[in-house]
């Protein structure tokens, strides 16, 4: 099993130890715990991909503390491309907003899954940031296995990936809950969206114009049609069409209390209130809740909108039941 420790001026300094003799920590960032290695170290990297059993095609994000032009390739981009990485770097950095740019050689393959691009954010976290500050850029995919639910707490690293990581720093629950926003730059300026998440994307539309969505192979995280899921199945429709053999995960008391009158069992409610902020921050620990509950599946009634965070979290909803 990993050990978890706080995130002590020693254990930091421990932690970026093993990052520099190649191995693997778990990283608390505002979004989701992170899985970190070295950028520098293509074998630290391959454990990676190792310790989450990720197929080699989904890319990594690099998270660093600022734009690094070691790692970033900005010399094809026309000045409407620049002033466009400009804005978003002002508009959400730190914070939950990954950019996917051209990359140096400095980035390996292995970290890009070959692609031309890397994507990469500089996380809000402060444990994250004085981890990158005293062992570099890191590539930090999320701390599970490829394809299950991301984890939001320390003892969830633990239980996901026990004794492959070397040691989790425990930063408390993770204040986002939900993964990043991804958008890639194009040299002249376009914003394309690969994937909704911590950043709502009405921000980067009032910062940098309309988005397209991506229509292309996957050159981003989280980019599969099933992802984020239990082991339960996940099943989207109205709770009035469900009966008793399934827990039910509620958007609200309200909507807890038609569930209850179905007889589903157990319900989780992440926001009584049925906040988007709240339900983002609570979504993945309580599908885990529920996973771990013995229920038959999980019911879940599709989001009441999809403006601001409700995007993000009907787009894990979607992936977790597309299996």
């Amino acid at each position: 099993m990993s050990t978890v420790h706080a995130p002590s001026p020693e254990n930091l300094a421990r932690a970026a130890a093993i990052l520099r003799a190649g191995g693997l920590v778990g990283m608390p960032t505002e979004t989701v715990y992170g899985l970190a290695a070295s950028v520098a170290d293509p074998l630290a990297i391959a454990r990676v991909f190792a310790a989450k059993e990720r197929p080699l095609f989904d890319p990594l994000i690099v998270h660093v503390a600022r734009l690094d032009p070691a790692l970033v390739d900005l010399s094809a981009f026309t000045a409407a491309g620049r002033r466009a990485v400009e804005r978003l770097v002002a508009l959400a950095w730190p914070g939950p907003l990954t950019l996917v740019l051209p990359r140096t050689a400095a980035v390996p393959d292995l970290a890009a899954s070959g692609l031309a691009t890397v994507a990469i954010r500089a996380p809000a976290h402060p444990v994250a940031q004085a981890l990158i500050g005293l062992a570099g850029p890191l590539v930090a995919p999320s701390a599970n296995r490829f394809g299950r639910i991301s984890p939001t707490a320390a003892e969830h690293v633990a239980q996901e990936l026990g004794d492959r990581v070397d040691l989790t720093l425990d930063g408390g629950p993770c204040p986002i809950g939900v993964e990043s926003t991804i958008v890639a730059v194009d040299p002249d300026g376009s914003v394309v969206l690969l994937r909704p998440g911590g950043m709502p994307v009405e921000a980067i539309v009032a910062c940098t114009g309309p988005l397209s969505p991506d229509r292309g192979p996957v050159r981003a995280p989280g980019g599969l049609p099933s992802h984020y899921a239990p082991e339960r199945p996940v099943i989207l429709g109205d709770f009035a069409d469900f009966t008793g053999e399934a827990g039910a995960l509620a958007f609200s008391a309200e909507r807890a209390a038609v569930a209850a009158a179905r007889g589903l069992h157990p319900i989780a409610t992440p926001s009584p209130t049925g906040d988007p902020t709240e339900l983002a921050t609570g979504l993945f620990a309580a599908l885990r809740r529920l996973d771990a509950s013995g229920c038959l599946a999980i019911a879940v009634e599709p989001v009441p909108s999809h403006d601001g965070l409700w995007h993000a979290i009907g787009d894990r909803l979607r992936r977790a039941a597309a299996r």
